[in-house]
């Protein structure tokens, strides 16, 4: 009786549960509909563009779960969409009663590959004579960065710049999981295939301290050129500032070595905009944040040709079938092959971007999703842009394209190939848990994680990396139209920036994903066109449809907790639901 009570009361509770949850949810989603039904934004006279950078950089927003608590709980922070923040900056650029920007700079998540887009785009902004204002209390180096192309660069009078170069510094697990009692059994083609490290070394190799360094050294020559142009100040001077340690200075140094105009406080920026665009203390002046910038329809003319310029968006780990591992965005080989199929076969469609931002994932999906743009590329033209990274399975999908358009901090190459494979015997050991086996043939029990693999296992395992190896140059040497042994010699898994891949033949030109545009346009040979977006965005209410359990949610606490370590904790967490093949990057590079 007292269990059955028990158990009554568990099913009772879990039902009242579930209907707050679905009631919650039904908020949400009625909020998620009033949200999308946002009437135009009305640009009105003596207007500025807001570009309040406080969140996480992403390809695309989504109106997924992490967006929807934000917007409920208030905590300040965001999650952008690259195409959104371009997209304003030109309607800024254009619109008549737009009289300038103006940078909020707090804390951005993103890579300096996207950050140089954004700059890009602000660059060719001010060719409209219009002005650039940025404010920080403290500039992280990034966006600083950023905001170096600004017309004035103002500063909390107790504030400070972040200005030190660039670190990497990877966590290794080795001898944790020695402590547990697991052992990583790795097989691998490739000097500089550092994803395997953290599992199997102490400390870095001396080929993957060889790569990072010459990307680092890449990507810092691009920040400190970038900002010496904006700001006037030589290169050497940026480094011996960044030898200073400057946050640890007082404001006014960063006035005396130029990297800021003018310390003020938050409150007096709004005169300091006034004075910028031409007005007086007495006028008013209205801010237009980035969703009010969204809600702008830009004064182009209707096409009426049919022509379509197809942009397809390819983000995150690559996987062969969606499963329950995956708690972030990501490139399902499986639907890729059936959306770039219909992109083939739909007349409209006169040309392909396919923006990659990936830093690979399975091996097995990445060739097939190979196989499928060089079948789009019989019908129309595809053009790569690539984002932060686009490395090893990333590579891998982007290789065959007509045109592979980089910016110059984007990694890329890694081209190599890695497998991966837990032996817990001494954590079983450790527990008190053993097994037995009977088998039919030699290898029926291969897998079992119970036990180290034999050499007859090993020698399998790495015939198959081997071959898959080779197979990954070859389709590169046929995309790039190089020959087998050029390809050898900027592959074994080695990472490069997007300026240092220009010059080994690996990309074909250095821009954005506008320069990707126009590539594209002129292979198509077309005047006329409207661009389209692939796949469509998601609702809140699909994404959540979607989602596997209670996964999802508790791999987004986990991240929140863990922050950059999540990768490599979520490698460990997932591993058998992994296929056994991968061609990806390092799982986190760590690079701030």
């Amino acid at each position: 009786m007292k269990d059955f009570l028990k158990f009554t009361l568990a099913t009772v509770t879990g039902l009242i549960l579930t209907g707050i949850i679905f009631i919650f949810l039904g908020v949400i989603s009625i909020l998620s509909i009033a949200s999308s039904a946002e009437t135009e934004t009305i640009v009105k006279k003596n207007s500025v563009m807001v570009l309040n950078l406080n969140g996480t950089l992403v390809e695309r927003t989504q109106e997924d779960f992490n967006s929807m608590i934000t917007q409920l709980t208030g905590d300040g922070t965001n999650s952008y969409g690259l195409d959104d923040i371009l997209s304003s900056i030109k309607k800024a650029k254009e619109n008549e009663n737009i009289k300038g920007i103006y940078i909020k700079a707090n804390t951005l998540a993103t890579s300096y590959a996207s950050l140089e887009a954004i700059r890009t785009a602000l660059i060719d902004f001010k060719e409209s004579g219009k002005f650039i204002v940025a404010y920080s209390d403290i500039y992280t180096q990034g966006l600083y960065y950023l905001s170096s192309v600004a017309d004035k660069v103002l500063l909390n009078p107790q504030g400070a710049v972040e200005w030190a170069g660039l670190a990497s510094t990877p966590i290794f697990y080795k001898d944790l999981l020695s402590k547990l009692g697991i052992k990583m059994e790795v097989f691998k083609v490739g000097t500089y295939k550092s994803a395997v490290e953290p599992f199997t070394s102490t400390e870095m190799s001396p080929a993957n301290r060889e790569q990072i360094s010459a990307f680092l050294g890449s990507i810092w020559s691009q920040v400190t050129s970038g900002v010496s142009e904006s700001r006037n100040i030589s290169v050497d001077s940026l480094n011996i500032i960044a030898d200073e340690m400057m946050m640890f200075y007082p404001a006014q140094k960063n006035v005396e070595c130029g990297l800021v105009d003018t310390l003020i406080y938050q409150n007096d920026v709004r005169d300091y905009l006034k004075q910028m665009a031409g007005l007086t203390k007495d006028d008013k002046i209205r801010m237009l944040g980035l969703s009010d910038m969204i809600n702008i329809k830009r004064n182009t003319p209707k096409d009426k040709s049919g022509n379509i310029v197809a942009v397809y968006y390819a983000t995150g780990e690559i996987v062969n079938e969606s499963s329950s591992m995956l708690s972030d965005e990501a490139i399902v080989g499986s639907k890729v092959i059936k959306d770039l199929r219909k992109l083939k076969d739909n007349e409209d469609v006169k040309a392909v971007v396919l923006r990659v931002n990936s830093p690979g994932g399975s091996a097995f999906a990445s060739e097939q999703i190979w196989h499928a743009v060089k079948e789009l590329k019989t019908e129309k033209p595809v053009i790569v842009s690539m984002g932060n990274y686009a490395a090893s399975g990333g590579y891998y999908i982007s290789c065959i394209a007509d045109s592979i358009v980089a910016e110059p901090a984007t990694l890329t190459g890694s081209i190599g190939i890695f497998g991966m494979f837990p032996n817990v015997e001494g954590l079983t050991n450790k527990i008190g848990v053993t097994s037995s086996v009977v088998k039919t043939n030699t290898f029926s029990d291969f897998g079992n994680v119970m036990r180290p693999l034999n050499n007859d296992e090993k020698g399998l395992m790495q015939m198959m990396i081997t071959r898959g190896y080779y197979l990954f140059v070859d389709r590169c040497a046929e995309g790039r139209n190089m020959t087998r042994e050029q390809i050898e010699k900027v592959a074994e898994g080695r990472v490069w920036t997007g300026e240092m891949a220009k010059e080994l033949g690996l990309v074909d030109e250095l821009g954005g994903i506008d320069r990707a545009l126009e590539i594209a346009v002129a292979k198509a040979g077309i005047e006329n066109y409207s661009l389209k977006s692939y796949p469509a965005k998601e609702s809140f209410l699909t994404n959540l449809l979607n989602l596997s359990g209670g996964n999802f949610i508790e791999s987004q606490i986990m991240k929140s907790k863990l922050g950059s370590y999540y990768s490599d904790f979520n490698l460990l967490r997932t591993i058998q639901e992994r296929e056994m093949i991968q061609a990806r990057l390092p799982f986190e590079l760590n690079v701030n």
